[in-house]
């Protein structure tokens, strides 16, 4: 059988067009029927009709509060000079909140505005302090005792009485059609007397994930296989949108197979999805069998990740094949079925929240593909920031990080650092607000230091960003971070970080004693975003590290130091640029006199010491320049190179901030998380938490 090569780059705008289109003229661009369910399991259904009250509520008069029900004629005249006295039961009987109203009286007086008297021939007893009230009779006259209770004040008609209907009149509307039920809906429909309502069905989505790589989580894995974890992300999203996912076990790369279960899936169905197979590889068969079942609408978007997505229809049912990366499955499934799926439930979407914030750095993007780039938000003085993460269209964990999406247009070649952007944001607003930026250089901790910090405050959290720490005094500069993490070395002073601050700051002056916790307020110029302002710094240590050549167990290369790197056998990893770890490698490099351009591999770039650790480990490179956490944690060697000082760069102006000090005192007193730290193994907190350089 021959296979459909997908050679289509419809516009996004288009490609929405032709796929709303074909719900009009299938008719089923409309919300889908009622049924009926019981009110108690309603929460968060779509009402298909209005509710109306069957009863009223209250559907009796009642007391609203504790004390007795009496006529309001009988009261008139009391006063402070002139008690009235009332008889019980014939004048006032004692009622409880939510008692019903005996017939014929229609005012209450709280219990605390009346005495109660008892009489016995001419003995009058008076309730005092010392005397406490006796228990009130309904029907008086009882142990031969009469009883009265005894008003100085008058009262109005139906006083402290909740009336029939007072919350809900018997065929009022309680919710109109196409209303989202919450739980305080629910008391209302349930106070108005029924017990079953009509909501809309839910719209029912087949996943079929594909693939013969693919395999259910917790099997045996070899070489080859993918865990199955995209149809629980669609899921899921089915889910949060109000739909009812229905997930096919796993199809493999198999004609036959997928016709028959995409069959199985039109005959239940509102909406099919494909996940894999989407796109022209060998394997790839899903638009071949969307084709022979029924007609494709179009296979192939000009957006990026999300490029091979195709739209199809089958037995009148929708169908839609989506790529199996990740990235590309979220993006072009909330593109395509996100509107369909409100829609069938009579209900808008409520649109992402958005703001205008500015590119930390510049990004590239490719003429004609409209782009969809992840960003991290953060608020920094009076600027938004946003930082690219990782692009790539498998990298789950760049959603799982990101904070919205810049997209780029499809005419651009890309945007500028600076250039302010729009953020659609897949997180709420004040989570931005109490975001710490971090950005500059990684290292393990500052994952821990994450975690401490939303586990004591949930509050706030720690967005790290990791470009090398020179990128993130840069960042700093620039009123781009709170704070950056750096360990460069100056090689002719042979001190950590204060010489590099000193230049980039113009921070001349020779640095003060080190100050506590309250520093002195810094004075600052109006540099903005883009600007080099005269900003204070203050460098408090977080750990003394040990750095080295990571390797694999027992070190079959035989690799002891940088002269091993120049060897023909040897494939480096290198730290991109601007990094300490990159200017610790360059200066020994240059001490021995090698040339970088004699090194295998050295061009090849990480951003991260796990990102080093993971490609020794998996042959990708025989080694690399990294921490002996990183080491520890892969299970690799360690050959040690030099202990050097990683600091933490706050800008003076952030470090009162609440989130800030926060953050360091979690570096400073916390023994919990400074036992972890030790545990990674690697790390010196002898000066953790110390103000290193400030002033």
């Amino acid at each position: 059988m021959e296979r459909k090569i997908y050679l289509e780059q419809t516009p996004l705008d288009e490609a929405l067009k032709k796929w709303t289109d074909k719900f009009i003229e299938k008719n089923i661009n409309k919300p889908l029927e009622g049924e009926q369910i019981k009110v108690i399991d309603s929460l968060g259904r779509i009402t298909a009709e209005p509710v109306f009250a069957k009863i009223s509520s209250p559907f009796y008069h009642s007391s609203a509060m504790d004390g007795y029900a009496v006529k309001f004629t009988d009261t008139i005249g009391a006063s402070e000079g002139r008690p009235k006295k009332l008889k019980i039961p014939n004048q006032a009987v004692y009622v409880s909140t939510g008692d019903p109203i005996p017939d014929g009286f229609n005012a209450v007086i709280m219990v605390e505005d009346v005495n109660l008297i008892r009489t016995r021939t001419s003995d009058i007893r008076h309730q005092t302090s010392e005397n406490p009230p006796l228990p009130p009779f309904s029907k008086g006259g009882m142990g031969g005792f009469s009883e009265y209770i005894e008003i100085i004040a008058p009262v109005t008609p139906w006083q402290h009485i909740r009336t029939v209907g007072e919350d809900i009149v018997i065929t009022e509307l309680i919710l109109p059609e196409n209303h989202k039920i919450r739980p305080i809906d629910i008391g209302a429909i349930l106070a108005g007397g029924l017990t079953e309502i009509k909501a809309r069905k839910k719209p029912k989505v087949v996943i079929i994930p594909t693939g013969s790589e693919i395999v259910e989580p917790g099997s045996n894995l070899i070489k080859g296989n993918i865990i199955e974890s995209n149809s629980r992300i669609l899921a899921g999203l089915v889910l949060e949108w109000g739909g009812e996912p229905i997930r096919f076990s796993i199809v493999p790369d198999n004609i036959e197979a997928l016709k028959e279960a995409l069959l199985k899936a039109t005959q239940i169905a509102d909406l099919v999805v494909i996940n894999a197979g989407a796109s022209a590889g060998r394997k790839d068969f899903s638009s071949t069998v969307i084709g022979d079942l029924g007609e494709i609408i179009l296979h192939g978007l000009n957006i990026k990740p999300g490029k091979p997505a195709i739209l199809g229809w089958i037995n009148n049912k929708p169908v839609l094949g989506i790529p199996g990366y990740p990235v590309s499955a979220y993006i072009t499934f909330e593109i395509f079925a996100k509107p369909i799926i409100y829609t069938w439930q009579g209900i808008e979407i409520k649109e992402s929240e958005t703001l205008k914030a500015k590119l930390s750095r510049p990004i590239a993007s490719t003429l004609g593909m409209e782009e969809f780039i992840r960003v991290k938000v953060g608020k920094v003085g009076d600027n938004i920031i946003a930082s690219p993460v990782s692009r790539g269209a498998g990298i789950l964990m760049s959603l799982v990080r990101a904070d919205g999406f810049v997209r780029i247009p499809a005419m651009s070649e890309g945007i500028g650092a600076g250039t302010e952007v729009e953020v659609k944001l897949i997180r709420h607003k004040d989570d931005i607000t109490n975001t710490i930026v971090c950005i500059g250089s990684h290292d393990n901790t500052l994952d821990i230091l994450g975690n401490f910090l939303k586990k004591k405050y949930p509050k706030f959290s720690l967005s790290s960003a990791h470009v090398g720490s020179m990128g993130g005094l840069i960042a700093l500069k620039r009123g781009e971070a709170h704070l950056a993490g750096t360990h460069l070395l100056d090689e002719k002073t042979g001190e950590y970080n204060v010489p590099f601050i000193k230049r980039l700051f113009n921070e001349n002056n020779p640095p003060t004693q080190p100050f506590d916790k309250n520093p002195p307020s810094p004075t600052f110029d109006k540099g903005g975003m883009g600007e080099l302002s005269n900003e204070k710094i203050i460098l408090i240590n977080l750990v003394y590290r040990q750095q080295g050549f990571l390797v694999l167990k027992g070190n079959p290369k035989n690799i002891k130091g940088f002269e091993d790197l120049a060897r023909d056998d040897i494939m480096f990893i290198n730290r991109q640029s601007g990094s300490g770890t990159r200017l610790l490698t360059d200066k020994y490099l240059k001490e021995l006199g090698i040339e970088p351009q004699k090194i295998k591999g050295y061009d090849r770039e990480e951003f991260t010491h796990m990102g080093i650790a993971s490609a020794v480990l998996t042959g990708v490179a025989d080694t690399g320049l990294g921490i002996l956490a990183a080491s520890k944690a892969l299970g690799l060697d360690f050959i040690p190179v030099a202990k050097e000082r990683y600091d933490i760069a706050v800008l003076g102006k952030f470090y009162k901030l609440d989130m800030v000090q926060k953050f360091i005192e979690i570096i400073r007193d916390d023994m919990e998380f400074k036992k972890t730290v030790t545990n990674l193994g690697g790390y010196d907190i002898t000066d953790m938490g110390k103000i290193v350089y400030g002033g």
